[in-house]
Protein backbone atom coordinates (compact mmCIF):
# COMPACT_ATOMS: atom_id res chain seq x y z
CA UNK A 1 0.00 0.00 0.00
CA UNK A 2 1.39 3.48 -0.70
CA UNK A 3 2.16 5.60 2.03
CA UNK A 4 -0.37 8.32 0.66
CA UNK A 5 -2.65 5.41 1.61
CA UNK A 6 -1.51 5.30 5.19
CA UNK A 7 -1.26 8.84 5.69
CA UNK A 8 -4.87 9.04 4.98
CA UNK A 9 -5.75 6.89 7.99
CA UNK A 10 -3.91 8.13 10.91
CA UNK A 11 -7.44 9.58 12.07
CA UNK A 12 -9.10 6.42 13.34
CA UNK A 13 -7.13 6.35 17.10
CA UNK A 14 -9.07 8.66 18.69
CA UNK A 15 -12.58 7.75 20.45
CA UNK A 16 -15.46 9.38 19.63
CA UNK A 17 -15.65 12.92 21.99
CA UNK A 18 -12.23 12.40 23.55
CA UNK A 19 -9.78 15.12 22.75
CA UNK A 20 -6.41 13.52 22.61
CA UNK A 21 -2.80 15.02 23.00
CA UNK A 22 -1.09 13.86 20.44
CA UNK A 23 2.61 12.32 21.12
CA UNK A 24 5.25 12.66 18.75
CA UNK A 25 6.62 9.73 16.54
CA UNK A 26 9.79 9.92 15.38
CA UNK A 27 10.92 7.35 12.98
CA UNK A 28 13.74 5.25 14.11
CA UNK A 29 17.56 5.53 13.12
CA UNK A 30 19.27 2.84 12.51
CA UNK A 31 22.46 3.81 12.52
CA UNK A 32 25.61 4.52 14.06
CA UNK A 33 25.66 7.94 15.33
CA UNK A 34 28.38 9.85 13.92
CA UNK A 35 28.50 12.97 16.16
CA UNK A 36 30.89 13.60 19.40
CA UNK A 37 28.40 12.59 21.62
CA UNK A 38 26.81 9.61 19.87
CA UNK A 39 30.45 8.42 19.99
CA UNK A 40 31.02 9.14 23.40
CA UNK A 41 27.61 7.47 24.81
CA UNK A 42 28.74 4.70 22.64
CA UNK A 43 32.27 4.06 23.94
CA UNK A 44 30.65 4.31 27.44
CA UNK A 45 28.07 1.58 27.10
CA UNK A 46 30.35 -1.43 28.19
CA UNK A 47 31.52 -0.48 31.03
CA UNK A 48 33.49 2.48 32.75
CA UNK A 49 36.05 4.20 30.49
CA UNK A 50 38.43 7.03 30.98
CA UNK A 51 38.25 10.34 29.03
CA UNK A 52 42.28 9.52 27.63
CA UNK A 53 40.68 5.18 26.32
CA UNK A 54 37.27 7.38 25.19
CA UNK A 55 39.61 9.93 23.19
CA UNK A 56 41.54 6.74 21.82
CA UNK A 57 38.10 4.74 21.04
CA UNK A 58 36.28 7.57 19.30
CA UNK A 59 39.18 9.58 18.07
CA UNK A 60 38.18 12.96 19.17
CA UNK A 61 40.55 15.10 21.07
CA UNK A 62 40.40 14.85 24.79
CA UNK A 63 39.00 18.47 24.98
CA UNK A 64 36.22 17.25 22.29
CA UNK A 65 35.30 14.43 24.77
CA UNK A 66 35.39 16.37 28.14
CA UNK A 67 32.94 18.60 26.49
CA UNK A 68 30.64 16.18 25.71
CA UNK A 69 31.30 14.21 29.08
CA UNK A 70 29.96 17.14 30.73
CA UNK A 71 27.43 17.44 28.66
CA UNK A 72 26.08 14.07 28.55
CA UNK A 73 26.52 14.27 32.59
CA UNK A 74 24.48 17.22 32.69
CA UNK A 75 21.70 15.01 30.35
CA UNK A 76 21.94 12.37 33.25
CA UNK A 77 23.06 9.87 30.85
CA UNK A 78 26.26 9.65 31.72
CA UNK A 79 27.75 8.85 35.85
CA UNK A 80 30.80 9.02 36.71
CA UNK A 81 32.80 6.55 39.11
CA UNK A 82 34.83 8.46 41.63
CA UNK A 83 35.80 5.60 43.52
CA UNK A 84 37.62 3.80 39.94
CA UNK A 85 39.49 6.82 39.59
CA UNK A 86 43.60 5.90 39.22
CA UNK A 87 45.14 6.21 42.60
CA UNK A 88 47.23 9.83 42.89
CA UNK A 89 44.89 10.92 39.82
CA UNK A 90 44.10 14.49 40.16
CA UNK A 91 40.87 16.39 39.01
CA UNK A 92 37.78 15.04 37.20
CA UNK A 93 39.36 14.34 33.87
CA UNK A 94 40.71 11.52 35.39
CA UNK A 95 37.38 10.07 36.94
CA UNK A 96 35.94 7.02 34.76
CA UNK A 97 32.16 7.46 33.18
CA UNK A 98 30.10 5.31 32.18
CA UNK A 99 26.12 5.06 31.25
CA UNK A 100 23.79 5.30 34.20
CA UNK A 101 22.19 2.24 33.37
CA UNK A 102 20.09 2.30 36.80
CA UNK A 103 17.78 5.88 36.61
CA UNK A 104 16.25 5.34 33.20
CA UNK A 105 14.71 2.48 31.15
CA UNK A 106 13.44 2.48 27.60
CA UNK A 107 10.24 0.21 26.40
CA UNK A 108 10.44 -2.31 23.33
CA UNK A 109 7.18 -4.08 21.86
CA UNK A 110 7.22 -6.67 19.44
CA UNK A 111 3.92 -7.40 17.64
CA UNK A 112 3.94 -10.81 15.93
CA UNK A 113 1.29 -12.45 14.12
CA UNK A 114 0.40 -14.72 17.21
CA UNK A 115 2.05 -13.39 20.36
CA UNK A 116 3.20 -9.66 21.58
CA UNK A 117 6.53 -9.61 23.41
CA UNK A 118 6.80 -6.61 25.96
CA UNK A 119 10.18 -5.63 27.31
CA UNK A 120 11.73 -3.31 29.29
CA UNK A 121 15.71 -2.44 28.69
CA UNK A 122 18.24 -0.22 30.38
CA UNK A 123 20.74 2.59 28.20
CA UNK A 124 22.86 -0.47 27.78
CA UNK A 125 20.33 -1.85 25.97
CA UNK A 126 19.75 -4.95 28.08
CA UNK A 127 16.93 -6.13 28.99
CA UNK A 128 15.26 -6.40 32.28
CA UNK A 129 12.22 -7.92 32.31
CA UNK A 130 9.51 -8.41 29.72
CA UNK A 131 5.91 -10.36 29.56
CA UNK A 132 4.24 -12.22 27.03
CA UNK A 133 0.52 -11.50 25.34
CA UNK A 134 -1.44 -12.68 22.91
CA UNK A 135 -2.10 -10.27 19.91
CA UNK A 136 -5.52 -9.23 19.67
CA UNK A 137 -7.41 -10.66 16.26
CA UNK A 138 -10.32 -8.55 16.95
CA UNK A 139 -9.53 -5.70 14.37
CA UNK A 140 -6.61 -2.95 14.48
CA UNK A 141 -8.07 -0.45 17.07
CA UNK A 142 -8.82 -2.66 19.67
CA UNK A 143 -5.47 -4.17 18.98
CA UNK A 144 -3.66 -1.26 19.09
CA UNK A 145 -5.30 -0.15 22.46
CA UNK A 146 -4.89 -3.32 24.15
CA UNK A 147 -1.34 -4.01 23.36
CA UNK A 148 -0.86 0.18 24.86
CA UNK A 149 -2.18 -0.72 27.66
CA UNK A 150 -0.40 -4.11 28.36
CA UNK A 151 2.78 -1.89 27.62
CA UNK A 152 1.61 0.90 30.01
CA UNK A 153 0.59 -1.69 32.97
CA UNK A 154 3.81 -3.22 32.89
CA UNK A 155 5.85 -0.28 32.21
CA UNK A 156 4.27 0.76 35.93
CA UNK A 157 5.84 -1.93 37.58
CA UNK A 158 9.25 -0.49 37.06
CA UNK A 159 8.48 3.16 38.59
CA UNK A 160 11.74 3.72 40.63
CA UNK A 161 13.35 4.40 36.83
CA UNK A 162 12.29 6.90 34.28
CA UNK A 163 10.96 5.65 30.68
CA UNK A 164 12.45 7.93 28.34
CA UNK A 165 11.28 6.37 24.95
CA UNK A 166 9.00 3.46 23.36
CA UNK A 167 10.05 1.30 20.33
CA UNK A 168 7.73 -0.77 18.41
CA UNK A 169 9.07 -3.89 15.82
CA UNK A 170 6.50 -5.17 13.46
CA UNK A 171 6.10 -7.20 10.17
CA UNK A 172 3.94 -5.53 7.41
CA UNK A 173 4.56 -2.25 6.07
CA UNK A 174 5.53 0.69 8.18
CA UNK A 175 5.54 4.90 7.62
CA UNK A 176 8.46 5.28 10.47
CA UNK A 177 7.48 9.07 10.17
CA UNK A 178 3.70 8.42 11.12
CA UNK A 179 3.80 5.00 13.03
CA UNK A 180 1.22 3.93 10.88
CA UNK A 181 1.78 0.29 9.56
CA UNK A 182 -0.55 -2.43 7.25
CA UNK A 183 -0.29 -5.87 8.41
CA UNK A 184 -1.75 -8.25 6.32
CA UNK A 185 -1.43 -11.35 8.24
CA UNK A 186 -3.40 -9.34 11.02
CA UNK A 187 -6.05 -7.37 8.86
CA UNK A 188 -4.65 -4.29 9.45
CA UNK A 189 -4.91 -1.28 6.96
CA UNK A 190 -3.63 1.70 8.26
CA UNK A 191 -3.48 1.03 12.02
CA UNK A 192 -2.17 4.35 14.06
CA UNK A 193 0.27 2.51 16.17
CA UNK A 194 2.62 4.84 16.93
CA UNK A 195 -0.21 7.73 17.77
CA UNK A 196 -1.76 4.83 20.18
CA UNK A 197 1.27 4.16 21.46
CA UNK A 198 2.36 7.70 22.09
CA UNK A 199 -1.02 8.76 23.42
CA UNK A 200 -1.52 6.01 25.86
CA UNK A 201 2.39 5.84 26.85
CA UNK A 202 3.11 9.77 27.22
CA UNK A 203 6.12 9.09 25.39
CA UNK A 204 8.37 10.07 22.23
CA UNK A 205 7.52 6.86 19.85
CA UNK A 206 9.37 5.15 17.14
CA UNK A 207 8.21 2.40 14.86
CA UNK A 208 10.09 -0.09 12.58
CA UNK A 209 9.68 -3.47 10.34
CA UNK A 210 10.70 -5.62 12.36
CA UNK A 211 13.46 -7.38 10.38
CA UNK A 212 15.68 -4.07 10.06
CA UNK A 213 15.00 -3.30 13.40
CA UNK A 214 17.06 -7.31 13.92
CA UNK A 215 19.96 -5.81 11.85
CA UNK A 216 19.67 -2.35 14.08
CA UNK A 217 20.16 -4.76 16.92
CA UNK A 218 22.73 -6.69 15.63
CA UNK A 219 24.80 -2.95 14.98
CA UNK A 220 23.96 -1.20 18.11
CA UNK A 221 23.37 -3.50 21.32
CA UNK A 222 25.82 -5.56 22.79
CA UNK A 223 25.68 -9.55 22.22
CA UNK A 224 26.58 -12.15 24.93
CA UNK A 225 29.53 -13.13 22.40
CA UNK A 226 31.22 -9.52 21.81
CA UNK A 227 31.69 -9.31 17.84
CA UNK A 228 33.82 -6.67 16.12
CA UNK A 229 34.15 -5.03 12.72
CA UNK A 230 30.27 -5.28 11.98
CA UNK A 231 29.95 -0.94 11.42
CA UNK A 232 32.18 -1.56 8.63
CA UNK A 233 31.40 -3.10 5.26
CA UNK A 234 27.79 -4.60 4.33
CA UNK A 235 25.52 -7.47 6.72
CA UNK A 236 22.80 -9.40 5.30
CA UNK A 237 20.42 -10.48 7.64
CA UNK A 238 17.56 -13.37 7.43
CA UNK A 239 14.90 -13.89 9.52
CA UNK A 240 12.58 -16.60 9.50
CA UNK A 241 9.80 -17.55 11.91
CA UNK A 242 6.32 -16.95 11.20
CA UNK A 243 7.28 -14.44 8.76
CA UNK A 244 10.70 -14.04 6.66
CA UNK A 245 12.47 -11.52 5.87
CA UNK A 246 15.97 -9.67 4.82
CA UNK A 247 17.42 -6.06 5.73
CA UNK A 248 20.49 -5.21 4.86
CA UNK A 249 23.47 -2.62 6.14
CA UNK A 250 26.30 -1.00 4.84
CA UNK A 251 29.06 0.96 7.15
CA UNK A 252 27.40 1.24 10.30
CA UNK A 253 23.98 2.31 9.26
CA UNK A 254 20.70 -0.26 7.90
CA UNK A 255 19.30 0.12 4.89
CA UNK A 256 15.87 1.55 5.24
CA UNK A 257 14.05 1.88 1.55
CA UNK A 258 11.73 4.72 1.32
CA UNK A 259 9.00 2.48 -0.23
CA UNK A 260 9.62 0.00 2.80
CA UNK A 261 11.48 -3.63 3.22
CA UNK A 262 11.59 -5.59 0.40
CA UNK A 263 10.21 -8.83 0.47
CA UNK A 264 11.26 -12.74 -0.06
CA UNK A 265 7.46 -14.12 0.98
CA UNK A 266 6.94 -15.28 -2.43
CA UNK A 267 10.84 -16.71 -3.50
CA UNK A 268 10.13 -19.95 -5.06
CA UNK A 269 11.39 -22.76 -3.23
CA UNK A 270 10.23 -26.06 -5.31
CA UNK A 271 7.94 -27.67 -2.51
CA UNK A 272 4.38 -28.22 -3.26
CA UNK A 273 3.05 -26.17 -0.50
CA UNK A 274 0.16 -24.06 -1.34
CA UNK A 275 0.53 -20.39 -0.67
CA UNK A 276 -2.14 -17.89 -0.32
CA UNK A 277 -1.48 -15.89 -3.18
CA UNK A 278 -1.98 -18.94 -5.34
CA UNK A 279 1.28 -20.48 -6.27
CA UNK A 280 2.87 -23.01 -4.84
CA UNK A 281 6.23 -23.47 -3.06
CA UNK A 282 6.48 -19.51 -1.93
CA UNK A 283 9.07 -19.13 0.93
CA UNK A 284 7.25 -18.15 3.84
CA UNK A 285 4.62 -20.74 3.30
CA UNK A 286 6.71 -23.60 3.07
CA UNK A 287 9.32 -22.67 5.90
CA UNK A 288 7.21 -20.73 8.66
CA UNK A 289 6.75 -22.08 11.54
CA UNK A 290 2.48 -22.12 11.32
CA UNK A 291 2.83 -23.60 8.33
CA UNK A 292 5.56 -26.63 8.95
CA UNK A 293 3.14 -27.39 12.48
CA UNK A 294 0.24 -27.88 10.66
CA UNK A 295 2.14 -30.14 7.79
CA UNK A 296 3.35 -32.21 11.15
CA UNK A 297 -0.19 -32.31 11.86
CA UNK A 298 -1.40 -33.44 8.45
CA UNK A 299 1.15 -36.11 8.11
CA UNK A 300 0.61 -37.54 11.67
CA UNK A 301 3.95 -36.79 13.29
CA UNK A 302 2.28 -35.02 16.03
CA UNK A 303 -0.92 -34.77 17.37
CA UNK A 304 -3.43 -31.86 16.51
CA UNK A 305 -4.13 -31.47 20.53
CA UNK A 306 -1.76 -32.64 23.22
CA UNK A 307 -4.02 -33.29 26.30
CA UNK A 308 -6.78 -30.05 26.28
CA UNK A 309 -4.54 -27.60 24.70
CA UNK A 310 -3.22 -27.69 20.97
CA UNK A 311 0.40 -28.35 20.10
CA UNK A 312 2.60 -26.39 18.50
CA UNK A 313 6.24 -25.94 16.73
CA UNK A 314 8.18 -26.68 19.97
CA UNK A 315 6.33 -29.74 19.66
CA UNK A 316 7.46 -30.90 16.50
CA UNK A 317 11.20 -29.84 17.84
CA UNK A 318 10.77 -31.91 20.82
CA UNK A 319 9.62 -35.23 18.61
CA UNK A 320 12.42 -34.88 16.66
CA UNK A 321 15.22 -34.39 19.73
CA UNK A 322 13.40 -37.99 21.15
CA UNK A 323 14.62 -39.48 17.72
CA UNK A 324 11.12 -39.55 15.74
CA UNK A 325 12.28 -40.24 12.11
CA UNK A 326 9.61 -38.37 10.02
CA UNK A 327 9.80 -35.25 12.59
CA UNK A 328 13.46 -35.07 11.49
CA UNK A 329 13.07 -35.51 7.91
CA UNK A 330 10.78 -32.61 7.75
CA UNK A 331 12.89 -30.16 9.97
CA UNK A 332 16.01 -31.45 8.01
CA UNK A 333 13.42 -30.59 4.97
CA UNK A 334 13.18 -27.15 5.97
CA UNK A 335 16.84 -26.30 6.93
CA UNK A 336 17.95 -27.53 3.47
CA UNK A 337 15.12 -24.88 1.86
CA UNK A 338 16.43 -22.04 4.27
CA UNK A 339 20.13 -23.10 3.34
CA UNK A 340 19.66 -22.89 -0.57
CA UNK A 341 17.35 -19.58 0.19
CA UNK A 342 20.46 -18.20 1.81
CA UNK A 343 22.52 -19.11 -0.46
CA UNK A 344 20.54 -18.09 -3.22
CA UNK A 345 20.16 -14.07 -1.41
CA UNK A 346 23.62 -14.06 -0.30
CA UNK A 347 24.86 -14.34 -4.08
CA UNK A 348 22.95 -11.56 -5.16
CA UNK A 349 24.28 -9.20 -2.79
CA UNK A 350 27.06 -10.66 -2.31
CA UNK A 351 27.80 -9.07 1.22
CA UNK A 352 30.95 -8.99 3.91
CA UNK A 353 28.60 -10.98 6.61
CA UNK A 354 25.60 -13.49 6.30
CA UNK A 355 23.28 -13.04 9.93
CA UNK A 356 20.40 -16.04 10.69
CA UNK A 357 17.86 -14.77 12.98
CA UNK A 358 14.43 -16.09 14.51
CA UNK A 359 13.18 -19.22 15.22
CA UNK A 360 13.25 -20.60 12.52
CA UNK A 361 17.64 -21.24 12.44
CA UNK A 362 17.59 -21.44 16.58
CA UNK A 363 14.41 -23.22 17.73
CA UNK A 364 16.16 -26.52 16.56
CA UNK A 365 19.73 -26.64 17.03
CA UNK A 366 20.55 -29.36 15.21
CA UNK A 367 19.39 -28.01 11.47
CA UNK A 368 21.97 -25.84 11.97
CA UNK A 369 24.54 -28.16 10.34
CA UNK A 370 21.84 -28.80 7.70
CA UNK A 371 21.22 -24.91 6.44
CA UNK A 372 25.36 -24.43 6.48
CA UNK A 373 25.48 -27.65 4.40
CA UNK A 374 23.08 -26.65 1.86
CA UNK A 375 24.28 -23.12 1.99
CA UNK A 376 27.83 -24.27 1.19
CA UNK A 377 26.58 -26.83 -2.19
CA UNK A 378 23.92 -24.05 -3.26
CA UNK A 379 26.69 -21.22 -3.30
CA UNK A 380 28.01 -19.96 -6.15
CA UNK A 381 30.43 -17.57 -4.16
CA UNK A 382 33.52 -17.99 -2.09
CA UNK A 383 33.30 -19.25 1.43
CA UNK A 384 31.62 -16.06 3.78
CA UNK A 385 31.54 -14.83 7.31
CA UNK A 386 27.85 -16.73 8.07
CA UNK A 387 27.00 -17.02 11.82
CA UNK A 388 23.72 -17.30 13.59
CA UNK A 389 22.56 -13.89 15.55
CA UNK A 390 24.07 -13.69 18.93
CA UNK A 391 20.64 -12.60 20.19
CA UNK A 392 19.39 -16.22 19.53
CA UNK A 393 15.70 -16.69 20.60
CA UNK A 394 15.41 -13.19 21.64
CA UNK A 395 15.64 -11.36 18.33
CA UNK A 396 12.30 -9.83 18.43
CA UNK A 397 12.78 -8.48 22.28
CA UNK A 398 16.16 -7.24 20.89
CA UNK A 399 14.50 -5.64 17.76
CA UNK A 400 12.09 -4.01 19.60
CA UNK A 401 15.21 -2.52 22.58
CA UNK A 402 17.01 -1.49 19.16
CA UNK A 403 13.90 0.26 17.80
CA UNK A 404 13.55 2.10 21.44
CA UNK A 405 17.44 3.31 21.90
CA UNK A 406 18.14 3.87 18.18
CA UNK A 407 17.51 7.56 18.42
CA UNK A 408 19.03 7.95 21.36
CA UNK A 409 22.45 6.06 20.27
CA UNK A 410 22.27 8.37 16.92
CA UNK A 411 22.08 11.26 18.82
CA UNK A 412 21.83 11.93 22.20
CA UNK A 413 22.08 15.15 23.16
CA UNK A 414 18.97 15.98 20.15
CA UNK A 415 17.13 13.06 22.00
CA UNK A 416 17.42 14.53 25.92
CA UNK A 417 16.30 18.11 24.80
CA UNK A 418 13.01 16.22 23.10
CA UNK A 419 12.44 14.00 26.38
CA UNK A 420 13.52 17.21 28.38
CA UNK A 421 16.59 16.33 30.40
CA UNK A 422 17.97 18.97 29.46
CA UNK A 423 17.03 22.72 28.19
Amino acid sequence: MALSTLERSGSRVAAAGRPRVQRPVIAPEFRIGDNPAAAVLRAATSGPVSRDNAARTTGSSIATVNRQVSALLAAGLLRERPELATSGAVGRPRVPFEVDNDAYLTLGIHIGAAATKIVVADLRGRILGGLAIATPQTGQDFATTTVARSAKAFLQRWHRRKPLWAGAAIGGRVDPATGLVDHPKLGWQGAALGAVLGDVLELPVSVAPHVEAMAAAELLLPTPEPRTGQERGSSLYFYVREMAGIAVTFDGRVHTPSNGPGSIAHLPTGSQVQCTCGRRGCLEVTVGDRSLHARAVGLGIIPAHNGTAGTTIADLYRAAESGSAPAQDLLRERATILGDTVALVRDMFNPDRVILGGQAFTGYRPGITHVADAFRQSTTLPPTDIRISGFGGKVQEFAAVATSLSAIYADPLAAARRIGLTD
